[in-house]
């Protein structure tokens, strides 16, 4: 479990530990998953730590080695740690990738391919790769994987932008992904937890919003608890239909989705965007992103 320390990926790792599983917690705070772990130190499962920051590939190349040296079976791999940058210029990573497409796909594909075949040779295992309702964007703006400046070398940077195409990239991969493995029987699906107060919103006046002022109200917007927007991802982990829609995207509701067609979600539901469709910019994403990264 990414970013299994705070938010969503918390509360996932939680209902799984009450349920008897044992979850690694792959964090870049080591200390702070330690410490957020003594709420459910009672409970029938267990936990462990490992750190990894998604932003440095070295750090995701070192993690999965230091993964396959202690574990022979991954039952689930849930890629739930994401990020949203502040500012109008590109932050970049050790690497010299623009952030948000680096920890929200690259590090992540990294992360599944390195550990892809421990996964396939684990009986009825699943990966699950958080999305977000924001790759559908509007009916007047659909996003879509720009080939040609992945990276916002020459484009001019909208943080907005570059997140809802991250986002569009995991459900993407998703897509590419189950196709791949179908005949090892491995399920793949990418979700949206739904409008959850996640600590994506930061620090500032955005999480200010989100986490004060809309609270009275929230339950009239469909603003969800993270233990409510985290069942999204244990279904797909964990109920026996699932393998039947691999590939698929599961989304919750909310009124809050600028997109009317997203607004009563579906597990799964089609995306309105239609580039989320598109099989041929899959193949071409992982190609791409495998040369980003370093993997043949």
């Amino acid at each position: 479990m990414t970013g299994a320390n705070s938010g969503v990926g918390l509360e996932t790792t939680r209902q799984l530990v009450k349920q008897g599983a044992h979850v690694i917690m792959a964090c870049r705070r080591i200390e702070s998953a330690k410490e957020v772990a003594k709420s459910f130190a009672a409970e029938r499962g267990t936990v462990s730590f490992e750190k990894l920051d998604l932003s440095d590939l070295e750090s995701v190349r070192a993690f999965a080695e230091n993964i396959k040296s202690k574990h022979k079976k991954i039952d689930g791999l849930v890629n739930n740690a994401g990020m949203v940058t502040s500012g109008k210029v590109p932050k970049r990573t050790k690497q010299g990738f623009e952030m948000m497409f680096a920890v929200n796909h690259l590090g992540h594909f990294l992360l599944t391919e390195s550990l892809l075949d421990i996964i396939n040779e684990t009986q009825g295992s699943r990966i699950v790769i958080l999305s977000s309702i924001g790759h559908a964007g509007s009916d007047k703006k659909r996003p879509e994987i720009h080939f040609e400046d992945l990276n916002y070398d020459k484009r001019v940077f909208n943080r907005t932008d570059a997140y809802c195409e991250s986002k569009l990239a995991n459900l993407l991969y998703a897509k590419e992904l189950a196709e791949r493995v179908k005949n090892k029987k491995t399920t793949v699906v990418s979700v949206h937890p739904g409008w959850a107060k996640s600590n994506l919103a930061g620090k500032g006046f955005t999480a200010f919003v989100q986490n004060v002022l809309l609270t009275p109200v929230a339950p009239l917007l469909t603003i969800m608890s993270n233990e409510d927007a985290a069942q999204t991802s244990l279904h797909c982990l964990l109920d026996d239909d699932v393998p039947k829609f691999s590939g698929e995207y599961f989304s919750q509701n909310s009124l809050l989705y600028s997109d009317k067609e997203c607004r009563r979600g579906g597990w799964p539901m089609k995306s309105p965007n239609p580039n989320a469709h598109d099989m041929k910019s899959a193949l071409r994403l992982t190609k791409v992103s495998k040369k980003m990264v370093g993997l043949k």
